[in-house]
C-alpha cells in the first residue's frame, strides 16, 4: 500500500502542510508512521480524498465536448512568427502549452492575460512514476 509523506501529499493537492495536517487532526485523512518514524497517509485515501474535495474551474466557454481533459487558465506567454504561435496558458499550478498557427492565435484574440481553456484529446496520455516516492 503507498504511503505519502504529509509535504509530498500537501504538494500533491496544492494545499500547505498546515492543511493536510489538520484534515488529520478532524479526522478526514488518516495518519500512520512510517518505518522511519514519520507521519504518511495511506496513498489510497489521499487519493480519494483528493477525488472528493476536487472543484473543477467553471468552463468559461460553455460547450459540449468529448474531450475530459480540460484546463481552463490564463494566457501567460505567447510567442508569434509568420506562420507558427507558441501560447502558453498557467492553469492552476500547471504550465499547458500549445503550438498553433499565427492565424489561429489572430483569430482566437489571444492576449497575455486572456482566459482561455486548454483541450487534450489523444490517446496517448504517458504516465510515470518518479524513483523514490512511494
Amino acid at each position: 500500500m503507498p504511503q505519502v509523506r504529509i509535504r509530498d501529499a500537501a504538494s500533491f493537492l496544492g494545499v500547505s502542510d498546515d492543511t493536510v495536517r489538520r484534515w488529520i487532526d478532524q479526522g478526514d485523512l488518516t495518519a500512520h508512521l512510517d518505518g522511519a518514524g514519520r507521519k504518511v497517509v495511506d496513498g489510497h485515501e489521499l487519493a480519494l480524498h483528493a477525488r472528493s474535495h476536487s472543484s473543477a474551474v467553471p468552463d468559461p466557454l460553455g460547450t459540449g465536448s468529448s474531450a475530459r481533459n480540460r484546463f481552463v487558465g490564463l494566457v501567460t506567454a505567447i510567442v508569434v512568427d509568420k506562420v507558427m504561435a507558441q501560447v502558453e496558458l498557467q492553469c492552476g499550478p500547471h504550465r499547458v502549452v500549445s503550438l498553433m498557427s499565427s492565424e489561429a492565435v489572430r483569430d482566437l484574440g489571444l492576449e497575455l492575460g486572456s482566459v482561455a481553456v486548454a483541450v487534450v484529446k489523444s490517446t496517448t496520455v504517458i504516465i510515470e512514476t518518479p524513483g523514490g516516492l512511494s
